[in-house]
Formats: C-alpha cells, structure tokens, sequence
C-alpha cells in the first residue's frame, strides 16, 4: 500500500511516516499543499493523510482537487479543529475520514488501512490463497499455520501480488507501488527481495515469474 503524508510540521510528518513504514507501508511525504499536488499527479496513492491547515495551498483545497480531478486516492484529514462543524466541513469536501489531533498512532494506522482495503476495489482484510494468509490490519502472515517472519518489504511485496488477485505485477508496478519515491534503490531490489520471499513461502512454489512482464500469484494455485 502506497501513502502520501501531507503536514507541514516536520517532527509530526515524520513521525506519521516512520511509523507507517516500520508497519510495511510505502510512504512518500510533503510539506505543503502544491508540492502534495504535485506527488498526486505524478504516482498513484491508495491513502492521502492530509494536514487541513497547510501553507502554500490550504488542504481544503487540495481535498478538492483530489475530488475534481476523480483520483483513486482515499483521504484522511488530520486537523486540530474538532468540532462537529469542522468535521462536517471536512467531510463534505470529499474527505473519506477525519482524525483530530492529538492523536493516537494506533488509531492513525487503523484508519489508514482500513482506507487502504476501499482503495481499489475493496478487499478482505485478510487475503487467502494456497494456505497462505495475509492480515493486512495485523500486518501478519502465515502458511499452512506457520508464521512468516517477513521484512517489511517482502511484507508489502507479497500483499501487492495477492490484491492483484491473479494478474501479472511488473517490476516497475511493484517500485510504484512498495518502494518510497525518495528511496535510493539497486536495479536489483525487486528480483532480491522476491528472493528472500519465495525462500520464506516454502514449497511448493507460490510466486510464478512470467518472463519479460513480471509476476504473479496465480488465482488457481492450489493448497498443499
């Protein structure tokens, strides 16, 4: 899962992302309402954590324009204005949730998957295929009952081939789509954590590479 943090407080921006990222999420970041624009319109986000009261561009409008521009990106606005008018306000400008602040990480996260599921289209919470279950609010797996002591990264790699129910994900979709925009990768990063998962899976094999495409979990693969 992909997120855009949106806040112009730095200790709290990244706070919110470090955090998302230790719980296997992709996370890019942004201090202002244009350059949050400007990351929307050029990569896919299931979930924008957005500031309200940002300089540049107010969240307000920046809401909007996720609106009118019909992205795919679901919103939770974070703001220190908690009255019921202010969350009707935020709301009715197209935002899926509404957080005041302080507020608790857990709770944060939470929302922020559950989010994540209604993206495109909605999902389980839980993904199944060939003995192998993915958690995706426990941020938990396990085969055949044996839990998998998964990286962060072989984590959010393995749930991206199971949302694609079946279809080939490229190289490139899973950059998009596991690493942060900022993140200095190898070529390789893909082809080696794969590597490290499909050892972690066990056999039979569960992860195919379809040759010059990509790869995929196929949706008959059968139990062991």
């Amino acid at each position: 899962m992909r997120v855009l943090v949106v806040e112009d407080e730095e200790f709290l921006r990244e706070m919110i992302a470090e955090g998302l990222r230790r719980d296997a999420l992709a996370v890019d970041e942004a201090s202002d309402g244009l350059e949050a624009l400007r990351r929307l319109r050029l990569g896919e986000y299931d979930v924008l954590v957005l500031d309200r009261d940002l300089p540049g561009l107010h969240g307000d409008e920046v809401c909007r324009q996720v609106v009118r521009d019909r992205l795919l990106t679901r919103v939770l606005m974070l703001t220190a204005s908690g009255t019921v008018r202010d969350r009707v306000e935020g709301l009715g400008l197209g935002a899926d949730d509404y957080l005041t602040k302080p507020f608790a990480y857990d709770e944060l996260l939470a929302r922020v998957l559950a989010l994540g599921r209604r993206a495109r289209p909605a999902l389980p919470p839980v993904l199944e295929r060939a003995g192998l279950a993915v958690d995706t609010s426990g941020r938990a797996a396990t085969r055949d009952g044996r839990r998998l002591s998964l990286s962060r990264k072989e984590f959010a790699v393995l749930e991206a081939l199971l949302r694609a129910e079946g279809a080939v994900v490229s190289n490139e979709d899973l950059i998009e789509q596991v690493w942060e925009e900022d993140t200095s990768y190898r070529t390789n990063a893909v082809r080696v954590t794969l590597s490290k998962l499909r050892a972690k899976l066990g056999e039979p094999p569960l992860i195919e590479t379809v040759p010059g495409a990509g790869y995929r979990i196929p949706p008959t693969a059968a139990p062991r």
